[in-house]
């Protein structure tokens, strides 16, 4: 991040507290050709989503809390069923029909506790380690 257009970005980057996100929320709401779900049903999903972080302080660090959670939308995530799609990572957790009483569910279980909502999960991949740095 040595680069004059990466340092311009760098007040942004800490405002938003981007070295501090824990998890990062996609949604597959809004959609250009709803399938998954009724486009209206994704909307009141995210609307719900992205109350209840802002509610609970999730989405930005503070001093009880130095991380954050990072919530985006997602035009689709090709599942293509049972929607809205929320998808968790690192964790890589996908869940299916993310309505608010299931995000509540999942943020309550899985995004303060670390436990898995089993009865929503669909699939699970976490991301990989990332590979050592090359010694320079």
């Amino acid at each position: 991040m040595n680069s004059p257009q990466a340092a311009d970005l760098t007040p942004i980057i800490e405002s938003l507290g981007i070295p501090q996100i824990q998890r990062h929320l996609f949604l597959c709401t809004d959609p250009t050709k709803p399938k998954c779900c009724p486009k209206e049903d994704s909307l009141t999903a995210w609307n719900y989503l992205k109350k209840r972080l802002q509610e609970l302080g999730l989405d930005r660090p503070t001093e009880l809390r130095p991380d954050c959670i990072f919530r985006t939308k997602a035009d689709c995530l090709r599942v293509c069923t049972q929607g809205p799609i929320l998808l968790v990572y690192p964790d890589g957790v996908w869940y299916r029909n993310a309505m608010p009483e299931v995000i509540e569910e999942i943020i309550q279980r899985h995004v303060l506790k670390g436990e898995v909502v089993a009865e929503y999960a669909i699939a699970q991949h976490p991301l990989p380690d990332p590979p050592p740095s090359p010694s320079v």
